[in-house]
């Protein structure tokens, strides 16, 4: 198991492991059944319909060969450099210029690029966008953050409902079976674990785009497209908002969202900047 791949994995658990104990404050033993139960289910929602449901969010429409064949062509070819079978390819009815992918597996995966993309980026460029994708369905990135996404919406729901119980006064007493925090404790536990989770949905999201990055830059054996591409995204991300449901946001190749001044400390991407350093950073024997 590779460092990257050992400390997703450890991330994930911490994220379950909150979501149970908050269950456990908000009811005790009965809660933390609850949560459990939660947290599976949830999982097998996120690994089965992560795709579906990221697609039609987004509002991405499958795009044909006859519709769209030099980015079916693009992405055939990358795909054949990455080891990987063609993903489902889609179009998202947007100006602003971003991309994300999806899929529990390459198997089941699909690539969804928007308007704006196929017309401000030139061909090297778009290249290492697609690249940098088809490195989170290779790496299952996406099924990831998609898991670390509803554990994290599942802590938060809990915490909403944690708080409410405990300022109308149902609380679990100390000496009650199974546990079940005081009023105090119901409070700081539904106060405290949604932010954990966010910043642990923050890490987990952070490492794998700087991953996504050099794997897709190996894959097109070139640092700089990626780069140039990245620099130009962000430019007109910022002109141009794009209209996303912040807990997608996570998965497109740039924050579709501002992240100005202190916000950006919560962002789910790494800065702009430090990515394009790492990328132009990266030597001719990086890249093989």
């Amino acid at each position: 198991m590779s460092g990257n791949t050992f400390k997703t994995f450890i991330l994930l658990a911490g994220l379950t492991v909150l979501l149970l104990l908050i269950g456990q404050a908000l009811g005790g033993r009965s809660g933390l059944y609850f949560a459990f139960f939660m947290a599976l289910v949830m999982n097998m929602v996120g690994y089965w319909f992560s795709d579906k449901i990221a697609l039609a969010m987004s509002g991405a429409k499958e795009a044909s060969m006859n519709e769209a064949p030099e980015l079916h062509q693009m992405i055939e070819r990358l795909a054949v450099q990455a080891g990987l079978p063609k993903p489902r390819v889609y179009i998202i009815p947007q100006d602003t210029p971003n991309a994300f992918a999806t899929g529990r597996n390459p198997e089941h995966s699909a690539v969804a690029v928007t308007q704006g993309i196929l017309r401000i980026l030139k061909p090297a460029e778009l290249e290492g966008v697609l690249a940098h994708e088809l490195s989170h369905i290779r790496n299952r990135d996406i099924l990831i953050s998609s898991v670390a996404a509803v554990i994290a919406g599942a802590i938060s729901y809990l915490a909403t409902m944690a708080q409410w119980g405990a300022f109308l006064g149902m609380g679990r007493s100390d000496d009650e079976e199974g546990g079940g925090g005081n009023i105090v404790g119901v409070i700081l536990m539904a106060i405290v674990a949604p932010i954990a989770a966010m910043l642990i949905q923050m890490a987990i999201s952070r490492s794998r785009e700087y991953q996504a990055d050099a794997t897709g830059a190996k894959i097109i054996g070139a640092g700089q497209p990626l780069a140039n591409a990245l620099l130009k995204l962000e430019e007109y991300n910022k002109q141009i908002p794009m209209q996303v449901n912040p807990a997608q946001a996570q998965m497109y190749i740039v924050n579709p969202l501002s992240a100005t001044g202190v916000t950006r400390l919560f962002s789910t991407h790494p800065p702009i900047e430090e990515r394009v350093a790492r990328l132009m950073a990266m030597r001719p024997q990086d890249l093989h």
